[in-house]
């Protein structure tokens, strides 16, 4: 019986999922948070920075994790030896500078360590992620220089954005040239860490790819117009990309001796954590749209065609099932609510009874919830703003501070995937706050369908195990999302008619405020 894992690369953790097609059953989830690791100085996987719009992390923190999960996997009950393929997930966006070092690169040497090996090879010792707003000036720059928003926009699915690979390569061109030119190869977070396991440097898939302002979605290849808009050179320092399920190798001869996996173990190329939660989720077709409730809120969906969002918030990335997929992030997701539950001084037990306690439609109560700076719409100051009774307005109306946040948040993710050209059939919803039936009870009837909620916590993770399944001919998309993707056994909440037509009535006065 052979086994398939998924790993996980997120912004605060590196997780595995490890499945057993053949007998439908996981056979194990384990993770590292980042803050086991305070070597690396990267709280919650983020290193301090004075201005907030900068956020970096330090990628060797990346490495330590995976020698540190590997060392894990026995003493949880899962033998190495019998893992067959993996493939993995990274948060989107982010880059990693190295040297030709890492290029010619041709596996680990077994008797040293591998974060002694890999910041060798640093061209940059610090790598910017996707909570990196610092960008504004490059994203402009960028666009005068493609021709335009619409040439942008059309040819990479996304306006230029702060967070995505492009401007920030092209800030660190022009603060840094003589790093830049230093630099032999830049990958993104996923191709890195693939490229770890493979022990040498791995293509970029087109799923995490198209979230670069540098890919033609068209033509799936590197623009030219948009890499000479973005920095000198680029061109050369670019992997190649190549579709998600290309084989990229065996894994490296270090993982084999140092943990015990089988030299025959393949690698698949490894996407972003966005197109990996859509396969973990079942969401690989279109009709099937997904919320995910983490730190930031995203919302997605599989497309045929890469219909670009007029307003320029949504982006077109690639679906590792074929096709393409879109989604919408909005930063203000679950520490907007801790925030709110914070000032109130209440429990997440209290937060719910709160929503329970509230009609929909909160009384004509409205939240603008900016915590932190915002990507949907953008802005980049922290500064909720509330409209509605005086006691609301000055904080004094704790269950109505709370259904405002939650009623803002599901209203922002209705308003901003209209554009998407498939109206949802089925809500698909996962993430810490999907635990909350009141929660979900708002999304459902925001969106006027069920929502269903799914039995995993790390869809991440288990879309790149399935990945690795399919991908080594275990069964396709429709059998495997069958098997791994059903929802939580009477956890689905169905929509309440009275409450869609509140909300149907409710989201014009909510778009007018927003704006």
């Amino acid at each position: 019986m052979n086994w398939y894992m998924g790993l996980d690369a997120s912004t605060q953790s590196l997780s595995a999922v490890v499945v057993d097609p053949e007998q439908s059953r996981i056979v194990g989830d384990l993770s590292v948070d980042f803050n086991e690791l305070p070597e690396y100085k990267c709280a919650s996987g983020v290193l301090e920075n004075s201005d907030p719009l900068v956020k970096h992390s330090d990628p060797l923190l990346w490495v330590a994790a995976l020698e540190k999960l590997f060392s894990q996997l026995r003493p949880s009950g899962i033998a190495p030896e019998r893992i067959a393929a993996i493939s993995g997930s990274g948060q989107q966006h982010g880059t990693v500078y190295l040297l030709d070092s890492f290029r010619e690169l041709d596996g680990w040497h077994s008797d040293r360590l591998l974060v002694e090996q890999v910041r060798q090879m640093l061209a940059r010792p610090t790598a910017p992620i996707w909570m990196d707003s610092s960008t504004s000036v490059e994203c402009a720059e960028i666009t005068r220089a493609a021709g335009g928003v619409e040439y942008v926009q059309q040819t990479t699915g996304s306006p230029a954005i702060e967070r995505f690979s492009g401007p920030q390569i092209r800030k660190f061109h022009k603060n840094h040239p003589e790093m830049y030119e230093a630099t032999g190869i830049i990958h993104l977070v996923s191709s890195f860490m693939g490229s770890l396991l493979a022990g040498r440097s791995i293509p970029i898939d087109y799923g995490d790819g198209a979230g670069m302002n540098l890919m033609n979605l068209e033509r799936e290849n590197w623009d030219r117009q948009m890499i000479e808009a973005t920095a000198p050179g680029l061109a050369d320092k670019l992997p190649p990309l190549r579709p998600s399920s290309t084989r990229v190798g065996k894994i490296a001869a270090y993982f084999v001796d140092k943990f015990g996996f089988s030299p025959e173990t393949e690698l698949l190329a490894w996407s972003g954590d966005n197109p990996n939660s859509l396969i973990g989720v079942g969401g690989w077709r279109p009709g099937v749209a997904v919320i995910s409730l983490g730190t930031s809120h995203t919302y997605f969906a599989a497309m045929h065609t890469p219909t670009v969002d007029p307003d320029g918030y949504g982006h077109v990335f690639g679906n590792p099932a074929g096709g393409f997929m879109s989604l919408i992030c909005f930063k203000n997701g679950a520490l907007a609510q801790e925030a709110v539950r914070d000032q109130a001084r209440i429990d997440w037990r209290q937060f719910d009874q709160c929503l329970r306690d509230t009609p929909a439609g909160n009384h004509g109560n409205l939240m603008l919830p900016y915590f932190v700076p915002e990507i949907t719409p953008l802005v980049f100051r922290a500064s909720s703003v509330y409209r509605g009774t005086p006691e609301f307005e000055a904080g004094n109306d704790t269950p109505a501070r709370v259904r405002a946040v939650v009623e803002a948040q599901a209203l922002r993710l209705r308003l901003h995937s209209s554009w998407i050209e498939t109206e949802p059939g089925e809500l698909r919803v996962t993430g810490g706050a999907a635990k909350s039936t009141e929660v979900c009870q708002v999304l459902a009837d925001v969106f006027g369908t069920r929502v269903e909620r799914l039995e995993t916590g790390n869809s991440a993770g288990l879309g790149a195990a399935l990945r690795a399944a399919q991908g080594m001919g275990v069964d396709n998309w429709r059998g495997l999302a069958a098997t791994f993707c059903k929802p939580a056994s009477g956890q689905t909440v169905e929509p309440i008619p009275e409450h869609v037509a509140v909300y149907r009535k409710m989201l014009p006065t909510f778009a007018e405020f927003a704006k």
